[in-house]
This record gives structure tokens, sequence and C-alpha cells, in this order.
């Protein structure tokens, strides 16, 4: 799954190239912040939006065709927007919150509620970020670290992308792995 923000220069013609070359793979974009770019990230085919917080006339007009994941970081925003129809959250800024202890702490009130964690994720706490609950998280400045960017160091990021990967993928079975033990000694 990726990502574009909408300050990339040229974020919806970026978009449109992405889906051409990678048709089967999951682009939206981020840091909607308001109506005319989300109906221009919808039209320019993004899977999904993605805000800093929520933005009512999105949520309005767009979330009930389409996943829009409100930002949001506190319980009441949390419930606010579940309620209004938000399938998944995105915690933001997590890790100036408390970052793991903070979406564990809101997982206790809310464990129907899928959360992203967003901001200030490190490639190390990516598993201890899923194991206290987060659904996903967001690795902007994680995987495309400054020094590579400026180098265009892509085999950097590359391996920056699978070292990322085989985190989630190990949180992802623990998290499985829990479960069905949980579940067996019910």
């Amino acid at each position: 799954m990726l990502e574009i923000v909408t300050s990339t220069p040229g974020v919806f013609e970026v978009l449109q190239q992405l889906l051409q070359d990678y048709p089967t793979k999951t682009v939206g974009v981020g840091t909607v912040l308001n109506i005319k770019d989300a109906k221009d990230a919808v039209k320019g085919g993004a899977k999904f939006l993605m805000s800093p917080t929520m933005v009512k006339g999105i949520m309005d007009d767009i979330e009930d065709e389409f996943l829009y994941i409100p930002g949001v970081m506190t319980p009441t925003e949390i419930l606010t927007a579940y309620e209004a129809g938000a399938e998944i959250v995105k915690v933001y800024p997590v890790s100036a919150l408390g970052g793991i202890k903070y979406i564990s702490a809101l997982k206790k009130p809310f464990p129907h509620i899928s959360m992203v964690a967003s901001q200030g994720i490190t490639i190390d706490s990516i598993g201890d970020y899923i194991r206290q609950g987060a659904s996903s998280v967001v690795l902007s400045d994680a995987i495309f670290n400054k020094e590579f960017m400026d180098q265009r160091n892509f085999d950097g990021i590359f391996r920056l992308s699978k070292l990322a990967a085989s985190q989630a993928m190990e949180a992802l079975e623990w998290k499985q792995q829990s479960s069905l033990t949980e579940s067996c000694h019910r």
C-alpha cells in the first residue's frame, strides 16, 4: 500500500502514472485537507484517502462510497469519526502522544476500531505498534529517509522497505498465533 501526499508536486499526475505502472497495487492520497482534493483523488483512481484530521466534507460526501481514513488524536475524535462512518482511523501524531503506549491505551476502550499509527514510526518499532493493536503504520520518514532520497539511493530505500515488511509480517504472525492461543484457552 502506498500513500502519496497532496504536497507532492503534480500529485494527481503521479497517482495516475503509478496506477498505470502498477495496476495491482493499492495507491491512495494522503494529507487530504479539502473536498476538492478528495474528489480529484477519487477521480484520479486513488483507492483510499487519508487526512491528518477529520474533514467533515469528506466524511459527508465521500465516506459512504470510498475508504476515507480520517486523522484523530483523542478518544473523543476516535469515537466521533467512527460514529460518522469511518471504518479505520489514523492516530496522528502518535509518537508525540506517547507512541506505542498511546496506541495500547486507546485499544482498551476501542478494540473494535481499526487504527493506523502515524508519525515518527521507526522500522524497529513496527512490531510493537502492531502487537499493541495498530492495524498498520505509516512509515514515510523511516523508509524514504532524507539521506537516501538526496543520494537517490533507491537500493537503500528498497532494503528499508523489505526490512519494514519483514518486521510487520513477524508481528502479524505473532498476533495471529496469540489470537489462536487465546481462543483455545476459552
